[in-house]
């Protein structure tokens, strides 16, 4: 049992595509660790993500409906857990390392805002333009978990949580299949719950788009990732076939113009942005109120970081709770 890190670096060698990045080459961590002896490092650090408390927050983080109340609409956190599949089903079919894949995606929104990009915007306004959930998620796992240590990743799992969206590319092959599978998933989860909400029907998805992407949910995802793995075998590359990568864009943008904008699903984000304003400029005149943690980190990074570090980790949930406690006064009764 004590070689049981050994056996699966071993394994790794055999059994992996040249185009695979293996455990041991790995840059390793910042600071000092003891190796486990019955898990690889990218396995730790998987580990280390799913027993995190940004991990759990993530249950009361909003994907695109706010707070939502139905039992079956996605949150951050079931958005993660697809994006995991997805990512792991590519990489197993690419014979690349499953379980770096894992690693970041499991981590790729751990900095992600209450209210989804509603609250990214605000945070934007409020605290700096150039903040983005993704340099947040890297910050989470670097300076504010585990009551300040961070949880110590391997530089490959930080650098695929850091560049899984836009125009970033992660160093590996593994982090750049993230970046497919968030879209992957979003794309298609959101879909299904404008459905559900009311607000789309199956057939208003464009005829040539449903032609070429599959009429349901699991056929366009089944379409996508059997593209991206036929598009990227054998290749220090991952990529979707042309067409496919064409119907997908197109899908993206109908979702932007029919739910993402000016949709009922985002009728509630101008009180959710002016609830964080409030929330923000309250804790900025009153730092003392913070938890100790970031009450801690004003004085070597400022009060303003700290506030949207503390609102940043908030869920939808607790942002509301602590919303009414300090705003909205309780009625008096004897």
């Amino acid at each position: 049992m004590s070689n049981l890190r050994d056996v699966f670096l071993d394994r790794e060698k055999s059994t992996l595509s040249p185009y695979a990045f293996l455990t041991a080459n790995t840059r390793g961590r910042e600071h000092p660790y003891v190796p486990c002896d019955v898990r690889t490092e990218f396995q730790r650090d998987r580990d280390r993500i799913t027993h995190s408390q940004s991990f759990r927050r993530l249950m009361n983080k909003t994907q695109v409906f706010l707070a939502p109340t139905g039992d079956h609409y996605r949150t951050r956190l079931t958005h993660t857990l697809e994006v995991t599949q997805i990512a792991r089903i590519i990489a197993r079919g690419l014979r690349l390392n499953e379980d770096l894949t894992e690693a970041a995606a499991l981590g790729h929104d751990l900095g992600h805002t209450p209210f989804g990009h509603s609250g990214e915007d605000a945070m934007r306004m409020l605290y700096d333009p150039s903040f983005t959930h993704y340099k947040q998620s890297l910050r989470v796992v670097e300076r504010l978990e585990n009551n300040g240590a961070g949880l110590n990743l391997t530089w490959e799992v930080r650098d695929g949580i850091v560049n899984h969206t836009g125009k970033c590319m992660a160093s590996t092959l593994e982090g750049v299949i993230v970046k497919f599978a968030d879209r992957i998933a979003y794309i298609n989860h959101d879909i299904d719950d404008a459905c559900r909400a009311g607000i789309l029907h199956a057939e208003d998805i464009p005829k040539e788009i449903r032609e070429v992407l599959g009429e349901t949910h699991s056929k366009r995802i089944n379409t996508m990732v059997t593209s991206v793995i036929g598009a990227s075998t054998d290749k220090n590359e991952i990529c979707m076939e042309a067409d496919i990568q064409e119907a997908t864009d197109r899908l993206r943008d109908f979702l932007f113009e029919r739910v993402y904008t000016d949709s009922v699903a985002k009728s509630e984000d101008g009180k959710a942005h002016e609830m964080l304003g409030q929330l923000f400029n309250y804790f900025l005149a009153r730092p003392e109120q913070m938890p100790e943690l970031y009450r801690r980190n004003a004085e070597a990074e400022g009060v303003a970081r700290c506030v949207c570090d503390f609102i940043s980790g908030m869920t939808d949930r607790y942002a509301i709770e602590t919303y009414k406690k300090l705003f909205i006064p309780h009625v008096w009764s004897i």
